[in-house]
């Protein structure tokens, strides 16, 4: 299938396989062993998983700025190990309160914004080479290393008299089955996931993506729009593009001056490159932004092209 060279593809991922398992049906029905995702979802989280082929697994790392967003519900009552559905209850369970419109607000508005978090004690997340939930299942104690992350919107609401319903736009890397245990905890209760779906990463839409099923078994019909080229692709930072001479000096990691660039340039910050008929060539990052003359210097930090030259070889 040469339509899915390199580039990206949308998968709606359904319940019960891993985030891996549809790494690997995707390498079995397009015949490429290059593929990776953008972000891991739990076996019972549905919703978007954006998959990099070829030599945009290059990208993986840049992809991470965009933002995500999720739809589920958390259930009251108890903790649970796990902070899911998946764990054993921690503790008998307690009485869940009455929430008026204004205490969900009120709610919703404390868990938004920059917060401390806690990975959830069965997790991937690894300390000394080892996984949480490695520890965790051996009975060991499980390091309580809190990590910054960014909640942009929240909305919590009534779904039933134990549940909450949630709407929640977050940083890469934020854990929805701690700010589910979390929550309960405020609230007094406990709390935990009870059902996670990812709608959204950066501008993609799980809308416009091909079921898992699909993928797996009738790979023949997957829709091309479910499938993203470098062209099409959009990184969350500003672009430049080059001239001819200029993209030459860029892939063999030379400095570049650009001249009327849109957009705003913080020295230091990410840069998109792109050739003069679109093609997304590499990343780089600037070294100085003259806001007047619209010139920025551009560094080459990665160089798409090189893996192309290297395949040729």
């Amino acid at each position: 299938m040469s339509l899915f060279r390199h580039g990206f593809l949308l998968v709606d991922k359904p319940v019960g396989p891993t985030s891996h398992d549809v790494v690997q049906a995707a390498r079995r029905a397009i015949k490429e062993r290059r593929i990776g995702h953008t972000g891991t979802l739990d076996p019972a989280a549905t919703g978007l998983l954006l998959l990099c082929i070829g030599k945009a697994t290059r990208l993986q790392q840049y992809l991470l700025a965009w933002e995500k967003t999720y739809h589920g519900e958390i259930r009251l009552g108890f903790a649970t190990t796990t902070y899911d559905v998946e764990g054993e209850p921690l503790g008998t369970p307690r009485p869940v309160p009455s929430l008026t419109a204004t205490e969900l607000a009120d709610l919703s508005s404390r868990f938004a914004g920059e917060l401390q978090q806690l990975p959830p004690p069965y997790s991937a997340k690894k300390t000394g080479g080892r996984k949480f939930y490695e520890l965790a299942r051996a009975g060991e104690a499980v390091p309580r290393e809190p990590k910054r992350v960014q909640v942009q919107k929240i909305e919590l609401e009534a779904a039933g008299a134990d549940r909450l319903g949630f709407r929640v736009t977050c940083s890469s890397g934020t854990y929805l089955r701690s700010l589910a245990h979390d929550i309960g905890e405020t609230l007094g209760c406990g709390g935990h996931l009870a059902s996670l779906r990812r709608v959204r990463i950066g501008p993609w839409r799980v809308e416009d993506a091909v079921s898992a099923e699909v993928l797996a078994n009738r790979p023949h019909e997957m829709d091309p729009g479910a499938f993203i080229s470098l062209s099409a692709a959009v990184l969350p930072f500003p672009e430049v593009v080059l001239n001819p001479t200029a993209m030459d000096h860029f892939a063999h990691g030379q400095e570049v001056v650009v001249r009327e660039a849109e957009g705003s340039f913080a020295p230091g910050c990410p840069v998109a490159v792109r050739d003069r008929g679109g093609e997304l060539v590499g990343v780089g990052v600037a070294l100085a932004y003259l806001a007047r003359a619209r010139t920025v210097n551009v560094a080459p930090r990665m160089v798409l092209a090189e893996v192309e030259t290297a395949a040729k070889s």
